[in-house]
C-alpha cells in the first residue's frame, strides 16, 4: 500500500480526465461556433434530398436477415484473423479447431440456404384448402 494510487485509482483518474476532455471540447465548440439558424438549415433532409412521405415505412424483413448473416460471417473473420496470424505456432490441433469453427458456420449457412432465407424473392406458399364437408341435417342430433 505504498503506492499513492491503487490500480483502480489510476483507471478512475484516466476516466475522469477523459470525461473532462470530452465535455470541455463540447463546451468550447458551443462557445466558439456561430449560431445563425434559418429555415433552410433547419429543414429535414436525407442524403442531400428533401424528405418525401412518412418516415414510417415498412421494410422487407429480408434486409435484416441479410444483415444478420453478414454480421455472423464478419464476426467469423474477426475470430479467425488472430488465429491466422499465429497459425504456424499453434500446431495441428488449432487447425482442427478452426476447421470445426468454420464448419459449424458453413452448416448454418447451408441451413439458411436450404430453408430459403437467402432467396430475395420467395415463392408464395401453395397451401391447399381443405374442402368443407356439408353436414347432413337429418343425421344431426339436437
Amino acid at each position: 500500500m505504498d503506492q499513492t494510487l491503487s490500480d483502480f485509482g489510476t483507471v478512475f483518474v484516466f476516466l475522469l480526465l477523459g470525461i473532462i476532455f470530452v465535455v470541455g471540447g463540447y463546451l468550447t465548440a458551443r462557445l466558439l461556433r456561430p449560431s445563425r439558424p434559418n429555415p433552410e438549415k433547419l429543414a429535414i433532409y436525407e442524403c442531400g434530398e428533401e424528405a418525401v412521405g412518412s418516415a414510417w415505412v415498412k421494410f422487407n424483413i429480408r434486409f435484416y436477415v441479410v444483415a444478420l448473416i453478414f454480421i455472423i460471417f464478419d464476426v467469423e473473420v474477426v475470430f479467425l484473423f488472430p488465429w491466422a496470424t499465429v497459425f504456424k505456432q499453434l500446431g495441428e490441433f488449432a487447425l482442427i479447431e478452426a476447421l470445426v469453427f468454420a464448419g459449424i458456420l458453413v452448416i448454418g449457412l447451408v441451413y439458411a440456404w436450404v430453408k430459403g432465407d437467402l432467396d430475395w424473392v420467395r415463392p408464395t406458399p401453395n397451401i391447399p384448402k381443405m374442402p368443407v364437408l356439408e353436414e347432413d341435417e337429418s343425421q344431426v342430433v339436437s
